[in-house]
């Protein structure tokens, strides 16, 4: 049994490269060798190490003389759903993103508005955002490093916010002397000035 052990200890530690030899010495015992020891030595064939080869391939980019880490297999914004159109009269909007896999340690995520990082940039792929203009706006979303290196992007996607404006709100709801500097359809310097009283004179 000891010299079992010690034949495949002996052949764990050879090269894959190396010829491996095997022949029976005077004591009737066999021996692995590296080195061809008289006639009947005989090679031994060795079957080929198994390599896993990593799936996640590495970006060839070079910052700095820092290779970028390794680059995520999807990152994609949830919500909003590309093209959509969103209704809301304060201009509020909730985007989400997810990525896979999850963030890795010093990696953030960075909202792209229309072109522009908005806010800062975080370990939440949720980003609020207020009081956006009416109309069409890009959205992107983007993982980077601890060197503001961009490691992933998503395509810019489209979006639509619908914001009713203050003529309409005045259309429907016309604005009363009261609601002048409370509405914010009903600014103060749209108030029409007082009628001014005509004091009564007597007719001489």
């Amino acid at each position: 049994m000891r010299a079992l052990l010690t034949c495949l200890l002996l052949l764990s530690s050879l090269s894959a490269s190396a010829q491996v030899y095997t022949y029976i010495d005077a004591e009737g015992n066999r021996v692995f060798t590296d080195r061809p020891r008289g006639g009947n030595a005989k090679p031994v064939q060795i079957a080929p190490t198994n390599r896993i080869t990593p799936t996640i391939k590495l970006k060839p980019e070079v910052v700095d003389e820092q290779p970028l880490v390794l680059s995520y297999q999807m990152l994609r914004i949830l919500v909003p759903q590309p093209d959509a159109t969103i209704r809301d009269n304060a201009g509020n909007l909730i985007v989400s993103a997810t990525s896979e896999p999850e963030l890795l340690p010093g990696h953030r995520f960075r909202l792209i508005l229309d072109g522009n990082a908005i806010g800062e940039a975080g370990r939440s792929p949720v980003f609020p955002l207020e009081n956006i203009d009416r109309g069409t706006h890009q959205l992107a979303v983007e993982i980077i490093d601890e060197h503001e290196r961009i490691i992933e992007r998503t395509p810019s996607q489209p979006f639509h916010l619908l914001r009713t404006s203050l003529a309409q709100k005045r259309q429907v709801n016309p604005c009363k002397r009261k609601d002048f500097g409370v509405r914010p359809e009903c600014p103060l310097k749209d108030k029409p000035e007082e009628e001014r009283d005509i004091p009564f004179v007597p007719f001489m």
